[in-house]
């Protein structure tokens, strides 16, 4: 009997060790994940993507993973950022509107809290819950409250500025009401910030830390690095203030068409592709005086500083990394939350009625042009670089034009699937990321999470694409929505419908081929009405499904005239932080 029980005991030690080694194994194997997200950065801006600014690291990686054209995010960040984390509609997720700028009719709906809600787990929760390390850095934009932050939302470690935008050196938010509670690191919100501090050198400081912490420890990582860059106030160390001199002389128009034959030689755009219409508003470069003209391509210049300065701490990343033999078994992700803004804050505050915001830029910066680009600046670029950056499409950031929802994309996989490669067909979105995560993992999302019955997740995997099996994740019957600030649209197959209020828009659904017109420039509305039916009946099935409220005002019903931001004005004595623009 004795004999028997040593047997059994050993046998079930040797088991436990078989288990435990295989659960070892197990973890080991599953990959890591990295995304990567730049702040209103435009289509073609990267090299790899047809634009002159110098950012070899991203263009390293795109020769290292897939480049996606048809890659659609929501016309601003917070929205987008809900739909990354949770891979559903951020209509249903609290990101209805932003919550800065709700319409009347949204306050205090279900879906339009403004902040991440607890209706569905994070990508990040569920992960950490099945033994990842969940790390975030940058930008976060989805609540402040406590129970919003990051700490809250499944990152066992973050360093966050919780609010959309503000200053890349200092304590300094997007408004006076903003800056308390402006930073938090794991769920302590800072009154002092590091040593040295510039965001994007920081945020990738950080990022770096908490993958070295445990680096050997056989777990997993999920790490989303969310750059500020290049949302404004544009600013930069001052080296790179001097880098780009004289390169944007030429102006807007000429680099616009650059920038179409770039794009065209990659193989990025076919060669029938007509550049989007030029903004209405904005006049042609040539026509400006030449001081007017040295003025607005400085800004440029300075925009182009804080896009390369990212693009080195990027490649800093990926350099420890592949020091530390961790890229062999990561999965990366690169994107920009929307499209570029044309609002010259530093001009346009100026113009209209005078806000709070604008008060508090008046005091806290300074608007000379000698200061663009330094820590006490508010530098904007405007609407008339917007459209560079953009190219070749219409429209801008808070639109539904593609300008505004069409993403520059690139996917690294562990293995380099398809390196160098550019994808043209396959319709993509950012709700899908999450469940991509989750089937390469080997995880499933939980029909139940803390009580709570959790709402499935909308995205498509793209795990058949990245690995070269298909070339989209969705079909020509397939469709995807976009609403914000009654700007809307429809994408399915080659076909979209766009409706944007007016004066950037008809304030009518437009019909366009897609795939042959990206300018958006024909509008078929009038020659195919049965395909814009079409679509509009599934616009119509899109708003039921995912509890869209359109707003009972638009984006520019704030302002004066009711017009879009003017190009950008020198105006030397504005905001030496003497004045005060008192309200109308």
């Amino acid at each position: 009997m004795k004999t028997v029980r040593y047997y059994q005991i050993l046998f079930a030690f040797f088991g436990l060790c078989i288990n435990s080694l295989l659960a070892q194994d197990a973890t080991k194997e599953r990959p890591n994940f990295i995304v990567i997200v730049a702040d209103d950065m435009g289509f073609s801006d990267m090299g790899a993507f047809g634009g002159e600014i110098n950012t070899p690291n991203l263009d390293k990686l795109a020769l290292e993973g897939v480049r996606y054209t048809n890659f659609y995010v929501a016309p601003t960040c917070s929205p987008t950022r809900s739909m990354l984390l949770t891979g559903i509609d951020n209509h249903l997720v609290g990101l209805g509107n932003m919550y800065e700028y709700p319409a009347p009719n949204q306050l205090n709906e279900k879906g339009y809290e403004g902040y991440l809600t607890k209706d569905v787990p994070t990508i990040s929760e569920i992960l950490k819950n099945n033994g990842y390390h969940t790390y975030m850095a940058g930008k976060w934009h989805l609540g402040k409250d406590s129970e919003h932050i990051p700490a809250a939302q499944g990152f066992e470690r973050s360093f966050s500025m919780l609010s959309g935008s503000g200053s890349y050196f200092s304590f300094n938010g997007p408004d006076e009401d903003a800056t308390p509670n402006h930073f938090n690191e794991d769920g302590i919100y800072l009154n002092k910030l590091p040593k040295n501090y510039y965001a994007t050198s920081t945020f990738t400081n950080k990022i770096i830390s908490y993958i070295d912490e445990n680096k050997n420890d056989g777990k997993p990582f999920f790490a989303y690095l969310a750059h500020q860059a290049p949302h404004d106030p544009l600013m930069a160390p001052e080296k790179y203030l001097r880098k780009y001199k004289g390169v944007f002389d030429k102006g807007w128009d000429v680099l616009r068409d650059d920038r179409l034959k770039k794009m065209v030689e990659l193989g990025i755009l076919s060669e029938k592709t007509e550049m989007g219409e030029r903004l209405w508003y904005v006049p042609g470069f040539d026509k400006l005086k030449p001081l007017t003209q040295v003025v607005t391509a400085r800004k440029m210049e300075v925009y182009a500083a804080v896009l390369d300065y990212m693009d080195m701490e990027i490649g800093r990343l990926m350099k420890y990394l592949k020091d530390n033999d961790l890229r062999k078994n990561t999965y990366i992700v690169f994107f920009s939350d929307n499209g570029p803004d044309v609002n010259d804050k530093s001009s346009t505050y100026r113009k209209y009625p005078a806000t709070a915001a604008a008060n508090w830029m008046a005091k806290t910066y300074r608007h000379g042009f000698e200061n663009w680009g330094r820590a006490e600046s508010f530098t904007a670029y405007g609407p008339s670089w917007a459209q560079v950056s953009t190219a070749p499409f219409y429209g801008f950031k808070y639109t539904t034009y593609e300008g505004g929802i069409r993403s520059p994309l690139i996917v690294v996989t562990p293995d380099k699937k398809g390196a160098g490669q550019i994808n043209t067909e396959g319709i993509m979105h950012v709700k899908d990321i999450a469940p991509t995560f989750l089937e390469l993992a080997g995880i499933e999302q939980p029909k139940i999470y803390k009580g709570v019955k959790v709402l499935p997740m909308q995205g498509k995997s793209w795990v058949q694409t990245i690995r070269g099996e298909n070339t989209s994740p969705r079909t020509e019957t397939d469709y995807l929505g976009t609403e914000l600030w009654n700007a809307k649209s429809i994408r399915k197959g080659k076909w979209k419908i766009v409706n944007v209020p007016v004066p950037i828009g008809t304030g009518e659904w437009q019909l366009y081929d897609i795939e042959n017109d990206p300018g958006e420039r024909a509008d078929l509305a009038e020659q195919n009405p049965e395909k814009l039916e079409e679509l509009i009946n599934d616009w119509n099935s899109y708003m039921e499904e995912n509890n869209v409220i359109l707003p009972n005002r638009t984006t520019y019903d704030g302002m004066a005239d009711k017009l879009p931001p003017r190009p950008p004005v020198y105006d030397p004595d504005f905001g030496r932080g003497s004045e005060k623009i008192e309200d109308n």
